[in-house]
């Protein structure tokens, strides 16, 4: 199972195709083709699914999801905290 965490936008390509965002502390880029209809600006919150953003989310909704997942997390050590942040990038499309 895949879970989206929320990743904050830290930057946005000049061309707007790719983005990198935050995911609590881990940063990667992730590609905005998806979301040609929506604008998507430094600071946004969005849901990614194997690099790409899916939609962007309200902030608030953001802060609680991460708020949850922090306390999930800190039920783990730090190697599975850290692997359940990166797995994201590899889930698998079903």
């Amino acid at each position: 199972m895949c879970l989206s965490i929320p990743s904050r936008v830290v930057n946005v390509s000049e061309d707007r195709t790719m983005c990198r965002v935050d995911t609590m502390g881990v940063q990667r880029d992730a590609n905005l083709m998806m979301m040609a209809e929506e604008s998507i600006e430094v600071g946004d919150y969005v849901l990614l699914h194997i690099g790409f953003v899916m939609n962007k989310i309200d902030e608030a909704e953001a802060l609680a999801s991460i708020e949850t997942y922090r306390e999930i997390l800190e039920l783990m050590d730090e190697e599975e905290r850290r692997q359940a942040i990166l797995d994201d990038d590899h889930c698998e499309n079903r």
